[in-house]
């Protein structure tokens, strides 16, 4: 067992690489159960299943070790000057968890876990549902536990060594880590409490008993969402030192301005998750404050486009050379999902 960087972040890309593999199958097993559509070629009991761990592959097994865990890895010690990250036992530990999580994932998709990627009782406590949702939660808890190492490491790494006007790449992985940091114990609260409720008689999610199905929703989302800008942040930082590159400048256009960006979208993004829960009766003040602060999102998003295409417009390079075709068509496909 190695503690070097870049080995380590090789082993994230062919974890990622082989969880993207799972997904893309997956993925390709439902467009061809759509070919046909009086013939399921996919029954329908294991259609949920494709759904389910395709979700969790794509998120959890591909977006995550290739984004976080590997680009994090790598390039982290050589933009801030370092020989290696600061624990580098630590980052060893959180790299072999994903593996156990891989497996654990993969035997869930042979036992069946048709519940869908958010988990939501009352279906997900059904005992029909069978031992496939247990070894996924419990997968979910390993790869939970693996992010939450790797975001300390990043976190006291960066921190001990940061430094004036250090590369946007560096402030995307420190908000990325924070945000993990919030939001993991959160989902593996409410993993944990629905194990409890479907192995040991707890009622945290069960009307009978007393409980809510909707709290694990907010615990879900509260997770879900600042998700999303976990993965996106390390692109941004990613994109920035592209377009500084590819610019006559020394440094990032707007630094200050992108820097701030990020750690609003840090702190916007923790607060709108409910805007995942609108047709569950949100009362309309609730539904109108998330409503605001999802749009008010905006605004840091612009920042960073607005940005990048000044960055472009000075960059020495034309618009034909592919590095720059390929920072376009990121900057077109993000504002375009984003409208």
């Amino acid at each position: 067992f190695f503690l070097d960087h870049k080995r380590m972040g090789v082993i994230y890309f062919l974890l990622g690489l082989w969880g993207g593999f799972i997904g893309l199958g997956l993925s390709l097993l439902i467009r061809l159960n759509f070919c046909e559509p009086y013939y399921n070629l996919v029954p329908s009991e294991i259609y949920n299943y494709l759904i389910t761990n395709h979700g969790i592959a794509m998120m959890f097994f591909f977006l995550m070790p290739v984004l976080i865990g590997g680009f994090g890895n790598y390039l982290l010690p050589f933009l801030l000057g370092l020989d290696d990250l600061a624990l580098p036992r630590l980052n060893s530990l959180s790299v072999w968890l994903m593996v156990p999580s891989m497996f654990y994932m993969e035997l869930s998709l042979i036992y069946g876990a048709g519940v869908g990627w958010t988990f939501y009782p009352p279906l997900s406590m059904q005992s029909s549902m069978g031992v496939g949702v247990d070894y996924l939660m419990f997968s979910l808890h390993l790869a939970g536990v693996s992010s939450l190492l790797g975001s300390v490491n990043f976190i006291t790494t960066i921190l001990l060594n940061l430094s004036f006007r250090v590369s946007v790449v560096v402030w995307a992985y420190l908000f990325t880590s924070i945000l993990l940091l919030m939001s993991l114990p959160v989902l593996a609260a409410g993993m944990t409490m629905l194990l409890f409720d479907r192995n040991f008689g707890t009622a945290f999610f069960e009307p009978c008993g007393g409980g809510d199905p909707i709290l694990f929703q907010h615990l879900f989302w509260f997770f879900g969402h600042p998700e999303v800008y976990v993965l996106i942040l390390p692109g941004f930082g990613i994109v920035s030192h592209i377009c500084m590159n590819l610019s006559n400048n020394d440094s990032s256009f707007g630094y200050y301005g992108l820097v701030c960006a990020m750690g609003s979208m840090v702190c916007l993004g923790s607060v709108v998750w409910a805007h995942h829960m609108f047709m569950v009766g949100l009362d309309v003040k609730t539904a109108v404050f998330f409503s605001s602060v999802t749009m008010v999102m905006g605004i840091p998003t612009g920042i960073k486009v607005f940005s990048w295409l000044y960055m472009l417009g000075t960059s020495y390079l034309r618009g034909v050379e592919p590095m720059v075709l390929w920072v376009l068509g990121f900057i077109f496909l993000f504002t375009v999902g984003g409208v």
